[in-house]
């Protein structure tokens, strides 16, 4: 919580989080918001390697199982907009209560669904809570850990969380589609988003902040993003007649946005050249990494034709080393700052882009699984840096905006990635793999050299 808040005793927030209650209190917080932050992650992982049990369910192509994942995605990013005002409005406690309960009960919903189409609404409900749980999870932490050292280590564990998820999402998506069947990817975030409701039953209250809602800024970029969406996984004469719908959607939004007096997204703050860069490096990594799990959980099952469960355990060379290098890279941002970390991931995961160019049909799958580590070690190593560059970079208040401006950023660029490249996979498989491939290693390299730009001091002296 903020240093000038009082606690519900009355003494300052400071002298409590010295105490052994305040730091009871700032440990629920943060697991708390890990939790919900893993779950949000993990239906964004663990989807995939069931998309084609899903397809083979409901009879769905190429662009269906598109908006099994985009439908969550964009939901997911759009709203992210607002959503990190309405933390600040509500209160972060509040509001990440109100959208975990909200994603428990849509994930029940999508373990239920008779059809595709109540799938993908249901997902859109999912997306929505999870823009509500993500901002809001990142503001406790930063309310709970005002000091900038120990804020770089709660948000590398913070990240981590995500990360856990992101591990156990292949592998726990094959087998419950193996051993069950797909609806039991969904069912699995009831018992947890359990757990973090009773966790904020003892996490300290946020104090609201009044934080302006831009409905019409918001309205404009929902319909740019669907209709950006829409054009490139439908394509044909459909898709052509949504991209002047995106164009002009787009167009408001911007103008809205410059005449706004409480804009959605404040134009002005990427001036801030540190906001800038991490909003494109975040960008990057989500199109390197979210889009290459999708691409490739359809490889290992639709080009080489393992089971679910193989292709999901082929993902954890790749996954089970996230978790570690994020906390690395926590270390690493606390010490030296932001800048050196993520100079150092983002050409890795470049590089590891680029030698996935030599798989082909024929590749082992226990050589393709471990060529897929360095994009994974590279990724982590960058995204726990970057976040908390983010957050460095803007006053305690507008945390909640700040961490709706990133990750929005970081999952339309995911979601527009899976819709770019699927659309290419469904053209040819390896040749679109191949072009991902590359389009993903040379946004790397254009963010790597964005980055030189950031400040070199450490965090605990910023």
């Amino acid at each position: 919580m903020p240093t000038n808040q009082m606690s519900r005793a009355g003494e300052p927030a400071v002298a409590q989080r010295e105490s052994g209650t305040g730091r009871s209190s700032s440990a629920l917080t943060l697991t708390a918001a890990l939790l919900g932050f893993g779950l949000t992650c993990l239906d964004a992982s663990v989807v995939n390697v069931a998309l084609p049990t899903i397809g083979s369910s409901f009879g769905a192509g190429m662009s269906g199982l598109q908006w099994v994942v985009d439908a969550y995605t964009l939901a997911f990013a759009a709203l992210m907009l607002s959503t990190g005002a309405f933390s600040d409005r509500a209160g972060a406690s509040r509001a990440y209560a109100l959208g975990t309960a909200v994603f428990t009960l849509a994930s029940v919903a999508c373990g239920l669904a008779p059809g595709l189409p109540a799938l993908v609404a249901a997902r859109v409900v999912q997306g929505v809570a999870a823009a509500v749980v993500l901002p809001a999870s990142l503001a406790l932490v930063r309310q709970a850990f005002p000091e900038p050292a120990r804020r770089a280590r709660a948000v590398a564990a913070w990240a981590a969380g995500g990360s856990l998820a992101v591990a156990l999402g292949p592998v726990a998506g094959g087998a419950l589609t193996t051993v069950w069947n797909w609806r039991g990817i969904f069912f699995v975030n009831v018992p947890v988003g359990a757990v973090i409701l009773l966790l904020l039953v003892r996490a300290p209250r946020s104090r609201p902040r009044p934080a302006p809602l831009d409905l019409p800024g918001q309205l404009t970029a929902v319909v740019a993003l669907a209709a950006l969406a829409f054009a490139v996984i439908e394509g044909g004469t459909p898709g052509l007649a949504a991209l002047p719908v995106a164009v002009a959607a787009g167009a408001a939004f911007l103008w809205i946005e410059k005449r706004q007096a409480h804009p959605v997204v404040p134009l002005g703050l990427f001036r801030n050249r540190t906001v800038a860069t991490t909003v494109a490096a975040g960008s990057a990594v989500s199109v390197a990494f979210y889009s290459m799990v999708f691409v490739f959980s359809l490889f290992f099952q639709q080009v080489q034709h393992h089971s679910a469960l193989y292709a999901g355990l082929l993902f954890l060379p790749m996954t089970s080393l996230i978790a570690v290098t994020n906390v690395v890279a926590g270390k690493l941002t606390g010490r030296y700052g932001p800048r050196l970390p993520m100079l150092l991931g983002q050409p890795v995961a470049a590089a590891g882009l680029l030698v996935l160019l030599c798989v082909d049909a024929s590749t082992p799958p226990v050589v393709v699984a471990l060529l897929l580590i360095p994009l994974a070690l590279g990724c982590a190593l960058t995204v726990p840096p970057l976040t908390t560059a983010m957050m460095d970079a803007v006053p305690a208040e507008r945390a909640g905006l700040a961490a709706g401006v990133l990750n929005a950023a970081r999952q339309v660029s995911g979601g527009l990635g899976i819709a770019v490249f699927g659309a290419l996979l469904a053209h040819g498989f390896e040749a679109g793999m191949r072009l991902s491939l590359a389009v993903g290693a040379a946004l790397l390299t254009v963010t790597f050299a964005l980055s030189f730009r950031l400040s070199g001091h450490s965090a605990s002296r910023a």
